[in-house]
């Protein structure tokens, strides 16, 4: 379920950038440049989150020895011959561009496509490029990638110019402030940035959080600290061990841990696959930290 409003990207991008500082080292530097006047659009702020997240991720990975990661917005508009796939309008521009390795050529063509990546086996996925694609089509955009090897890349995002004043949440639909807690919450994640965004956020919420990056580790995680783990936040499939044998052996061990199993793929298809059972509690892929605390709490009780 989407809830596409009426919102300033500023606001959106400056929201997250606390959070985005995490997710990078010391040797990349994070800039936000908002255009000024930038008008409004018209999209799930949860999602455009999201966006960013992946895009400043990508490019974290590809600066292994430092750099600079760019975030800028500006209005801008679209004539006849700027880009054939974009209709002439008037858009919201909004930028991420990094100092990093760049795109090969080869890769350019696929760098959309569902389930291609770059990354070497076991180095994780991250939330992929083809998703930030869908989400950008479902709002009416479009996303560029322009790159030449050793030179950095940039993806720049075009959505529409929203008409109409930023819209707030109706009072009715105004979600409760995400539930807190202090209880031990074990992450079994594959993949460093997600690990690591669901660490902070429920760090934020207020639990104490161990992590592993997969199941293998997890139990030796657990094995000096079983008794205190409320809840293990797993991905579904990860090497060495996935989330519903790991799930199986630590409940062996304390039948109180409760168990949130999390994946980017389809829900329907891992259910229908036979790894989940339909009443087993399940977060797709991606969240927000909102979200997650919120799913969390309610496995928790």
């Amino acid at each position: 379920m989407i809830e596409p409003r009426i919102v300033d990207l500023n606001e959106v991008i400056a929201h997250i950038e606390p959070m985005l500082v995490r997710l990078i080292p010391k040797s990349v530097a994070l800039v936000f440049l908002p255009g000024a006047d930038t008008r409004n659009v018209r999209v799930d702020s949860g999602q455009f989150e999201q966006i960013i997240v992946n895009l400043v991720v990508n490019a974290r990975d590809a600066m292994p020895e430092g750099g600079c990661v760019t975030m800028e917005t500006r209005n801008e508009a679209v004539g006849q011959d700027a880009y054939p796939e974009i209709e002439p309008g008037d858009y919201v521009m909004v930028s991420v561009r990094d100092t990093g390795v760049g795109i090969d050529e080869s890769a350019k063509p696929h760098i959309f496509e569902p389930f291609y990546t770059t990354k070497e086996k076991g180095v994780g996925t991250g939330l992929g490029l083809s998703t930030v694609y869908g989400i950008v089509k479902q709002a009416g955009g479009h996303i560029i990638a322009e790159s030449d090897p050793g030179a950095g890349a940039e993806f720049k995002i075009y959505l529409p110019a929203a008409d109409g004043k930023k819209e707030s949440v109706p009072a009715n639909e105004r979600a409760a402030p995400s539930p807190r807690g202090t209880e031990t919450i074990l992450i079994a994640e594959d993949e460093p940035s997600v690990r690591t965004l669901a660490a902070w956020s429920l760090q934020s919420f207020g639990y104490h959080v161990l992590t592993a990056e997969d199941g293998l580790q997890a139990l030796k995680v657990a094995n000096g600290n079983g008794s205190h783990i409320s809840l293990l936040l797993t991905d579904v499939v990860m090497p060495k061990m996935g989330g519903k044998e790991l799930a199986k052996r630590l409940q062996s061990l304390n039948p109180d841990i409760k168990v949130l199993f999390c994946s980017g793929y389809a829900e329907d298809v891992i259910m229908h696959e036979g790894v989940l059972d339909p009443d087993i509690a399940f977060l797709p892929k991606p969240f927000t930290p909102s979200g997650l605390a919120a799913k969390v709490r309610e496995v928790l009780g």
